[in-house]
């Protein structure tokens, strides 16, 4: 049976690569049947923090991956001395100033790695190495090899930064008399420019970016594009269509370029996709948790929102900066929409709203033949109206059909934003 692990550390958030190597990991196994084991390398004790192991956790959860077994290192440093101790028993360590050091015993190596083939090392840096500290903790190396080994792990899937640990890896193996398990290795993740991920690119942790509206099925989708591909020029595929087809082998050599814009788009796709009702739902629980949404506030009139945005918003929190004025009337004309309403047309839009109030039924198609009407007229093109309404009810010259805006926002709202155009016009306070 296959069995591999996740191992993070809880010493920082859960970042992009992390994720990508956990889904990668998942998938193999979760194709094969095996078993996903999910290892918290917390041997650090002074930089391993709760709340980054909860948020590890949390974010694990949200972007749907589940574990069969979960291990923390903390809980296990008996282990470790125990087979120091083995291999001080047979020569192949020693102690010095209370640290242990394990002595390499090297010849040349070669593995076949899943992702990138053959790889053969000729050297090791240096002939020896401390696998336990000082204060009584193991290094990465040891404790990596011994918990792989007693929890069964039998192919190891993490990132290329690795490839230097895994010569070493090998020698504690064989040393241990332990059965070396599979490699592979993935690509690192690159910024578009092709060096290192930066915070301003990419780079954010998985909490950021569930916190800035991506969606979870969205940025899995987006993880699994950087490295691997599932043909036919495909670019959105499910996690449960994924797992059937993901094949390890498969996965690109070459470091995968992070593009926020794709990730935009990807998300983008997966918000069309989504019913109005549901993607209300899932809108109505990320604005509330912003504290954006008024308390009173029904869920039908969420909809509504949401539908008027829905093909132009790629993350929900757009809809924080684009949807305001359909929930709060605290909004001032923009600089540069206030040229707009440079023309006073004070006569024109009392007219329209006398128009807009005696209308029986207030949906868009009414809406549009009443509004055009009025333009005719008072000889006026409809765009001559269209802008400074616009700008009077939104304020901004752009956004969503104005018509559709029309109907959303109701006939008491709109008469009301109306009047204070006029009023602006007119040289009162806004």
């Amino acid at each position: 049976m296959v069995k591999v692990r996740f191992a993070p550390s809880p010493t920082g958030y859960l970042h992009i690569g992390g994720a990508r190597t956990c889904l990668f990991n998942w998938l193999y196994v979760r194709r094969l049947g095996g078993k996903f084991v999910l290892r918290i390398e917390d041997t650090d004790i002074e930089r391993s923090k709760k709340e980054f192991l909860d948020e590890i956790l949390e974010s694990i959860k949200w972007l749907g991956l589940d574990w069969d077994e979960i291990h923390y290192q903390s809980q296990r440093f008996q282990l470790y001395h125990d087979y120091a101790q083995k291999l001080i028993d047979e020569g192949k360590a020693y102690k010095k100033e209370g640290a242990v050091f394990f002595k390499y015993q090297f010849s040349e190596i070669k593995i076949d790695d899943l992702v990138r083939g053959k790889i053969v090392f000729t050297e090791l840096p240096k002939p020896e190495e401390v696998i336990i500290k000082s204060d009584n903790s193991p290094t990465y190396n040891f404790s990596c090899v011994v918990d792989d080994y007693l929890m069964g792990i039998n192919c190891v899937i993490r990132g290329e930064d690795h490839i230097s640990n895994t010569p070493k890896q090998i020698l504690m193996y064989k040393a241990l008399g332990f059965k070396i398990p599979q490699f592979a290795h993935l690509p690192l993740i690159l910024s578009a420019a092709g060096g290192r991920l930066s915070k301003r690119f990419g780079a954010t942790s998985i909490r950021e970016y569930r916190d800035d509206g991506y969606l979870a099925e969205a940025l899995l989708n987006y993880l699994l594009l950087l490295g691997w591909s599932p043909g036919d020029n495909r670019e959105i595929i499910s996690l449960e269509e994924a797992k059937k087809i993901f094949d390890i082998k498969k996965v690109n050599k070459t470091g995968a370029a992070f593009s926020v814009d794709k990730l935009n788009w990807v998300n983008s796709e997966y918000i069309k996709s989504k019913s109005i009702t549901d993607l209300a739902k899932i809108a109505a629980g990320y604005l509330r948790s912003k504290n954006f949404l008024p308390p009173d506030v029904d869920t039908r009139y969420i909809e509504r929102v949401v539908e008027l945005f829905k093909e132009r918003i790629s993350k929900l929190s757009d809809l924080m900066a684009w949807a305001r004025f359909c929930f709060y009337d605290d909004y001032a004309y923009g600089e540069d929409a206030k040229k707009v309403l440079e023309k006073n047309l004070n006569r024109q839009v009392q007219v329209l709203m006398e128009r807009f109030s005696s209308m029986d039924s207030f949906d868009k198609d009414t809406i549009e033949k009443e509004f055009r009407d009025v333009a005719r007229s008072l000889s006026l093109k409809a765009r001559d109206l269209v802008h400074p309404v616009r700008v009077s009810l939104t304020g901004e010259k752009v956004g969503p059909g104005l018509f559709e805006t029309i109907e959303v926002l109701g006939k008491k709202r709109v008469l009301k934003r109306l009047e204070r155009l006029c009023k602006y016009w007119a040289g009162s306070k806004e």
